[in-house]
């Protein structure tokens, strides 16, 4: 089953796509209405942004694309999803955004786009788990990178896998994650259950996202593992006044959460 996990994921998502536009949960009129959907540490590791073209890989509906448009950079977002990337086109009329959407898979973002490049490229929470070739991925995004451009990572830890449901325990082994096959009736939101409900992910260790991108000629600016994560994966977890969950102080803390930035260091000779 993992051999057909591009349809089998790309199926899912296409359900899910439809039940989290309607959810609460990703509040497309509170969008609308002026919402960023962007987290406050990755606005201040990123910089800013305007006049810059952005490329956000595996940006399902598009707020988080369409939230870098808001502060003055020209967006590209891909997916593989066609209802996503139709919801994405909608929201961008309705806010008024100029930006781009292509439904194309992460490995066909070359011919999608011509071999376009971008001073930024941006993907992540949760986008990894779905690919089941980071070198190929690494590729992927240093060819859509101008030099000196660069690729912005933020991800759920992989060790975040690793943890049992107490957050306590180790349940899993970090290096076990290959091609694993899930049946699970609904999505994260709230919403209807789905009718595609087989999907195929990948854990990837840390090391392997970092030796992709160093492979790829990326050089890796900073890596930074964060004490916090976006939702309540533990029931220990409490939310702070920033809105992310953490573990209390007076318990040992993990990584939750990570992000990275990575430059384009090879210099292309110029046509002649």
């Amino acid at each position: 089953m993992t051999e057909d996990w591009l349809r089998l994921n790309r199926e899912n998502w296409d359900d899910r796509a439809r039940v989290h536009a309607d959810s609460d949960f990703y509040d497309l009129p509170g969008f609308r209405a002026g919402a960023c959907t962007l987290r406050e540490f990755e606005t201040a590791e990123v910089g800013d942004v305007s006049g810059r073209s952005l490329l956000h890989l595996q940006c399902h509906m598009g707020q988080d694309t369409l939230s870098w448009a808001r502060r003055g950079a020209a967006v590209t977002g891909v997916d593989f999803s066609e209802p996503a990337i139709r919801t994405a086109r909608g929201l961008a009329e309705d806010i008024g955004a100029p930006a781009r959407f292509v439904a194309s898979d992460v490995y066909a973002v070359p011919e999608a786009l011509g071999g376009e490049r971008f001073d930024i490229v941006y993907t992540g929470i949760g986008a990894l788990v779905w690919l089941p070739d980071l070198t190929r991925w690494a590729r992927v995004v240093a060819d859509a990178l101008v030099d000196g451009g660069f690729l912005y990572l933020a991800e759920f830890h992989p060790m975040t896998d690793v943890l049992g449901e107490d957050g306590r325990s180790v349940a899993e082994g970090y290096f076990d994650g290959g091609g694993e096959v899930s049946d699970y009736p609904r999505t994260y939101t709230d919403g209807r259950e789905l009718t595609r409900t087989v999907t195929v992910e990948w854990r990837h260790p840390l090391g392997d996202v970092v030796t992709a991108l160093a492979g790829a000629g990326l050089r890796v600016e900073f890596l930074h593992e964060h004490p916090f994560t976006l939702f309540q994966r533990y029931p220990g977890l409490r939310r702070d006044g920033n809105g992310v969950y953490r573990f209390p102080p007076d318990r040992p803390q993990v990584p939750l959460m990570y992000s990275l930035r990575a430059r384009q260091r090879n210099v292309r000779p110029s046509p002649r």
